[in-house]
């Protein structure tokens, strides 16, 4: 439970740090620094991502102490790709020195400091997780969010140009790390530096699937605020930055957090009883991921008018809920993809499928932003990423679906789930039109309440079932 909060934590504070940032940059701004973010993070996922998947798979409390050399190879391998990071951060920034901070070497600067520390951060969280150290997680993700919250608001108050914002971001996820790196160190052993060249190839093979996927994904998103900020300039690039950066992470941010948690059971279950229960696990995960998140997409649609009337800065209304709606469908197929569809072929070490899937998404989206965006200007450009997503995400779900080896889900739950969900939006519909701060009073309890209600009655997803398994051992403590 411990890394659900830590996700609900990270999800609330990104949020209003998100806001903050964009309110006091402004839309142009704004937009240029979403845009080297998403270059972050791509230069993020190239070279640290292998490492922090392998982690998740290869990693472990029994891991950490029987088999010594998976964190060795892991710690030297991010020491080196780091140092090479660095230094490149190093050579831009000191390129950029007669330019200030608004030049182009500035940025790239800040861009390689953001990668770093989303890398060395992320890592880390990783094998916290893998261990099922649930407080040594949530403490690691408090002192980051406060740490972001006071040196990236501070940046952008007193030295309002993305490349400071852009590098005090990655100081403060560094940061994080350092203030909590005695509780994540391993005990001390002897490095066996054979085994490196055959840990490493190890991870290649699993990993460089996967991260060649999550670059596509990622190429796509800033070739997509490339292509609005070409066509309708850097304002119009912050307005569907602002809407794609909410959106995404309503829909992913608790997607991230149930794949960590579940993923790590169904990897449990495959050390302690094979791969059947552990493809088993899998099938059911997808049921809880898809009754967990489509309730999240319905209630993000009821509330969206009310939303950017409330929270959103002024200067983003209007674009905001028109980009979100667009956005929406495409964001959701993609969250399904990678967490509900994608660990069936993790499990098994078989990730070659997800780059083809990745390529599917990118051949939709190209296809669609040679026609679209002449038609409908930048909002063009959100359907065109909504149709490569969705396209995506059904060629894989094919993929793991047929055939002699394919995972059986749990097709009535998912039902029973999608069912619910129609229901909620159903019952919702009418009170979007209600003033703002009324709609969300509403809106959201109401929300909850019902989808809860019939969850609560159906067992939808087994969810009922686990919640009363969690809860008996604590009144069984309680008798005693």
């Amino acid at each position: 439970m411990a890394v659900i909060a830590a996700f609900v934590l990270n999800a609330g504070l990104n949020f209003v740090l998100g806001l903050l940032i964009a309110k006091l940059l402004g839309p142009a701004d704004f937009g240029r620094f979403a845009l080297a973010t998403t270059g972050a993070i791509v230069l993020n996922t190239l070279l640290f991502e292998w490492l922090r998947l392998s982690a998740t798979r290869f990693y472990s409390g029994r891991v950490r102490t029987d088999e010594p050399w998976i964190r060795h190879g892991l710690d030297r391998a991010y020491l080196r790709l780091g140092l090479l990071l660095a230094a490149a951060a190093a050579v831009c920034g000191g390129l950029g020195l007669g330019e200030g901070a608004d030049g182009r070497e500035a940025v790239l600067c800040g861009t390689g400091l953001a990668a770093l520390g989303i890398g060395v951060f992320d890592y880390h969280a990783a094998l916290a997780r893998a261990r099922f150290d649930g407080r040594l997680y949530l403490g690691l993700v408090a002192v980051k969010n406060a740490l972001a919250l006071v040196l990236m608001a501070g940046a952008a108050w007193f030295l309002p140009q993305p490349a400071w914002v852009l590098a005090a971001a990655g100081l403060s996820q560094f940061l994080a790390v350092v203030v909590l790196w005695s509780p994540l160190r391993d005990p001390a052993a002897a490095v066996e530096r054979a085994r490196m060249s055959t840990t490493w190839g190890t991870f290649a093979r699993y990993g460089l699937p996967l991260i060649a996927a999550n670059a596509a994904y990622q190429f796509l998103s800033f070739v997509n605020r490339g292509a609005v900020a070409s066509h309708a300039g850097f304002e119009e690039a912050g307005y569907f930055a602002l809407a794609a950066d909410v959106t995404s992470r309503v829909l992913t941010t608790l997607g991230m957090a149930l794949d960590l948690l579940l993923f790590q059971i169904a990897v449990h279950a495959e050390e302690h009883r094979g791969r059947a229960a552990a493809e088993a696990q899998v099938a059911g995960n997808a049921a809880t991921v898809f009754a967990l998140l489509a309730p999240c997409a319905v209630g993000f649609w009821a509330v969206l008018p009310a939303l950017q009337a409330v929270v959103v800065p002024e200067a983003y209304r209007g674009p905001f809920e028109t980009y979100s709606l667009a956005l929406m469908p495409g964001l959701f197929a993609f969250a399904m993809m990678v967490y509900a569809v994608s660990p069936g072929f993790q499990i098994r070490r078989r990730t070659g499928p997800v780059i083809v899937a990745a390529l599917v998404a990118l051949v939709l989206n190209g296809l669609g932003l040679l026609v679209l965006p002449r038609a409908f200007g930048g909002i063009g450009v959100a359907l065109a990423q909504t149709l490569g997503l969705a396209g995506g995400c059904l060629w894989l779900g094919w993929r793991v679906l047929t055939g002699s080896e394919r995972l059986v889900f749990p097709w009535g739950q998912i039902g029973a789930a999608a069912l619910a969900c129609a229901a909620m939006g159903l019952a919702l519909a009418p009170f979007r039109a209600l003033p703002p701060g009324t709609a969300l009073a509403v809106l959201v309890p109401a929300g909850m309440g019902l989808y809860g209600a019939l969850v609560w009655i159906f067992d939808i997803a087994g969810l009922r079932g686990q919640v009363m398994t969690r809860l008996r051992p604590s009144r069984a403590v309680a008798a005693e």
